[in-house]
């Protein structure tokens, strides 16, 4: 009988995000391996229940407010009590759970049912503090990290990061060195994948794009962290700016010339990745942005924040820009690269050249694997020692 995982998140498509794009590829491509997978997350975006998808996994979506994320862009939805019943259930069914973060209420309830019923816990801690405007807003991060979140990550038996900065965050707040393993995450390439110059012209076209104009895509929500406010001036004719994600407010549309796209599900942004020639992210505190990933296997030449945490891919600075996330620094880098062609042309090439390296999803399945197998066989023989105790 194939072992059942629980993977928890506290977002699922259809909510448009990183973190929820990374649950469902992993759940699709570990039921692809022969795990048993149901994904415990909310329902936000879709309707409370349990239903099998196409892929071969289970989600169980649980009733929440999402009020926070409404009102303010801050992603937190609270959980209702009858959510309990829903994580006791699920996890004691469950041989091994598979949480993504430490900041949501879904993670605090599954480490601590996971602490109550001895299951083993792979925690996925994607960034450390989020830069946030509101004073509020970083007070509460802080404290949940050091109440909650250092009880994640003392039930957890293996924490998975993807950058050096959050891994000095995880020992900083008392995580075992023992437990720690860096895991990139993957990339569909059957999703996302180069175009030549012909078919990117006709999806240009298609889609109703400027033709001949040298296109700078950002993809991401339109919230403080991601940065897309310095995009918003970044006007010239050596470029032209395209965001995806979100919807301007009347200001920020009529003071800029970027083309706004709105929304779009992961395959009408894989066309825009296609489509476009730069991918520009002036984003903060990220572990490692599934957005960039996406886009190196798109062949984009890439331009994002010189996140030290970054160093841990030994990205080669000529093939790679990595720049201060400010005005002046994302508008020089664009016009540099967009007015030189040999130099767009070899940055896209080194982007491709490195997700097919490191951002391979049947990679990250194997790593997953291995570790899944470490833990239960170790379960497993703590279970048979409880088991021989009894009898003798």
């Amino acid at each position: 009988m194939s072992e059942k995982i629980l993977i928890v998140s506290h977002y699922f498509p259809p909510h448009l995000g990183g973190i929820e794009n990374v649950a469902r590829e992993e759940a699709k491509h570990l039921t692809t391996v022969g795990y048993d997978v149901t994904v415990l997350t909310t329902a936000v975006g879709d309707t409370p229940g349990v239903r099998r998808q196409t892929d071969g996994y289970t989600v169980a979506r649980v009733r929440t407010w999402n009020g926070i994320e409404d009102r303010s862009g801050v992603p937190f939805p609270i959980l209702r009590p009858s959510s309990l019943w829903w994580f006791l259930k699920l996890i004691r069914a469950a041989d091994l759970v598979h949480v993504h973060d430490t900041l949501y209420m879904t993670s605090w309830l599954a480490g601590l049912c996971c602490f109550l019923l001895r299951k083993p816990l792979v925690l996925v801690h994607h960034v450390e503090m989020i830069d946030h405007p509101s004073q509020l807003v970083t007070g509460v991060q802080r404290l949940v990290y050091t109440t909650a979140g250092r009880g994640i990550i003392h039930v957890a038996d293996r924490i998975l990061y993807f950058n050096s900065r959050v891994l000095t965050f995880l020992q900083s707040l008392g995580a075992d060195d023992r437990k720690l393993e860096f895991l990139p995450n993957g990339v569909d390439a059957d999703v996302f994948y180069p175009v030549d110059a012909i078919r990117k012209r006709r999806l240009r076209e298609e889609l109703g794009l400027p033709v001949d104009a040298v296109l700078a895509l950002f993809a991401g929500r339109f919230v403080p962290k991601k940065g897309y406010d310095i995009l918003l001036r970044c006007n010239s004719s050596a470029y032209r700016m395209l965001l995806a994600g979100g919807e301007p407010s009347a200001i920020e549309r009529e003071n800029t010339d970027a083309v706004f796209l709105g929304l779009r599900t992961q395959r009408e942004l894989a066309d825009l990745y296609r489509a476009s020639d730069i991918f520009v992210l002036p984003s903060r505190a990220e572990g490692f942005p599934l957005t960039v990933q996406e886009a190196m296997a798109s062949r984009l030449a890439v331009i994002t924040s010189d996140d030290p945490g970054y160093d841990i891919y030994d990205l080669d600075p000529d093939g790679f820009a990595l720049v201060s996330p400010n005005l002046e620094s994302f508008s020089a880098a664009l016009e540099d690269i967009a007015a030189d062609d040999v130099k767009l042309a070899r940055m896209a090439s080194y982007s491709y050249r490195v997700a097919c390296e490191l951002f391979s999803w049947t990679t990250h399945v194997d790593a997953l694997s291995t570790i899944y197998r470490d833990l239960l066989t170790r379960e497993g023989a703590k279970s048979g020692r409880v088991l021989e105790s009894r009898l003798r």
